[in-house]
This record gives C-alpha cells, structure tokens and sequence, in this order.
C-alpha cells in the first residue's frame, strides 16, 4: 500500500521528534487550514493532550481577525494555559506544513510568551 507524500512528510517530522523526546519535554503539535490554526501540548508517553487552544474557540472567533492575527492570539492563548501547568520546554512539531508564515507567527510569539524549544 502506497503511503501519500504528506503522510510520509508527517511521519518523518513526528518520529525524529518523538525518539529524542523526554519526561522533562512535551511535543507542540501545530495544525492549520485554510481558514483556523490550532496547537495543542502532547505527552507522548502517556498519550495524552495536556494543554489545547485553537482558532475555532467562541472567545477568539468572535473578535474576526484575520489569519496571521489568530496565529498570535492563539498562541498567547496556548502559553498562558501551558504556564498554568508549568510547561515551559516542548518540542515544536509542525507536521507537514513548512517553517513559514502563520507557522512561524505562532512560533515566534510562543518564544516571546515564554515557551522555550
């Protein structure tokens, strides 16, 4: 069975992060569409999600931004709930998407809310 470029492309990111990963690190798994992004801390040795925030909560879609602005307000979101769980260091999983625009957005304003990866 034929495996598709993005599954592979997933795959690939995904186990390099989840063979160095450690109890003291959990994994930031970014998730975008055409319209919503969302991100959520995953612990990969219990298989569980810890902390969670996305575009599609009513609190953010009612403010209408646009794209790039509910990349940063997700993410000052997802750092405030991960501080309230003392989560400071993850590994930042983007899947399948590259390293640029509205990735990189939540990224950079993650780093400057205090999350360190």
């Amino acid at each position: 069975m034929k495996i598709l470029k993005q599954e592979r492309k997933k795959f690939r990111v995904r186990n390099k992060l989840k063979k160095i990963s450690t109890k003291d690190r959990y994994r930031l798994s970014v998730n975008r569409s055409t319209k919503n992004i969302s991100a959520q801390i995953i612990d990969d040795k219990n298989n569980i999600t810890l902390v969670s925030a996305s575009s599609n909560s009513k609190d953010i879609k009612s403010m209408k931004k646009n794209k790039k602005e509910l990349s940063t307000l997700v993410a000052e979101e997802l750092a405030k709930k991960a501080k309230d769980k003392k989560i400071t260091k993850v590994y930042f999983d983007r899947g399948i998407y590259k390293y640029h625009g509205r990735v990189k957005l939540l990224a950079d304003e993650l780093r400057k809310n205090g999350m360190e990866f």
